[in-house]
């Protein structure tokens, strides 16, 4: 095989095409709100209860979303890569659940989860998909101090030991619907580059940091994914193009 372990991080970009807002706009505004307003911890100290509906009203919608191709070519090629004895790594700077909708396995949340909530006073955290609000009580410390278990500006990311471990680990570097604006995300494939890795783009159009890029591969996630995945199955090598 020309590649044994493939490390997949994945954007706003992908799920875009399952109808998943994207974080940034070029207005600054988040659904209509101010990101300081509901992806900020002050932003959520300032007013819990606008937070909480916020990710209430996504977390409703989700529910209605489903994995486009891009999702299930990720999961094809997780899949057939394990039978082949190799490895594919995902993970996502997205909140919602649509790799594991699409039977992926193993997905690191680096940004946190939508469908997942932290207690603030004892600091566990555990799936929840209902509406939450100032008075929901965590069932561990029976304390009234949850908040969403989302990464918001200011935050440290999750699993980045992990994270770190596979970007080492892989011998394909591929980043899917990215801006390349969002540290340290933005910085992985400058990581793998200084290890000489292989590192290909997936992209509606070029990110911030393409020219870092060995290939760009440019359009619908859910149409490149899928002929790149196939290609590369059959072939056991890089297209030039798609």
């Amino acid at each position: 095989m020309l590649f044994s372990h493939i490390a997949i991080l994945t954007g706003a970009g992908i799920s875009a095409e399952s109808g998943i807002p994207v974080f940034r706009s070029e207005d600054g505004l988040w659904e209509q709100h101010k990101v300081e307003d509901v992806a900020t911890y002050e932003g959520f100290m300032r007013d819990k209860t606008l937070v909480h509906n916020f990710y209430n009203k996504m977390r409703r919608e989700l529910k209605e979303r489903k994995p486009n191709a891009g999702h299930i070519a990720i999961t094809h090629l997780q899949e057939e890569m394990a039978k082949r004895g190799g490895s594919v790594t995902i993970i996502t700077q997205n909140i919602d659940n649509l790799h594991e909708q699409a039977q992926s396995h193993d997905v690191i949340h680096m940004h946190g989860e939508l469908n997942s909530v932290l207690c603030e006073h004892c600091g566990k955290r555990f799936p929840y998909f209902e509406d939450t609000s100032v008075e929901s009580v965590c069932p561990h410390c029976k304390q009234k101090a949850l908040r969403p278990d989302i990464v918001w500006f200011g935050e440290i990311p999750y699993h980045l030991d992990e994270i770190e471990q596979a970007l080492f680990k892989c011998d394909l570097f591929i980043a899917v619907g990215t801006s390349g604006v969002v540290y340290p995300a933005a910085g992985f494939v400058g990581l793998c580059r200084k290890m000489h890795k292989p590192c290909l783009e997936f992209n509606l159009e070029p990110s911030a940091v393409n020219s870092s890029f060995t290939r760009g591969y440019y359009g619908k996630a859910g149409t490149t994914l899928p002929q790149f995945v196939e290609y590369l199955l059959q072939k056991d090598s890089l297209p030039d193009k798609l």
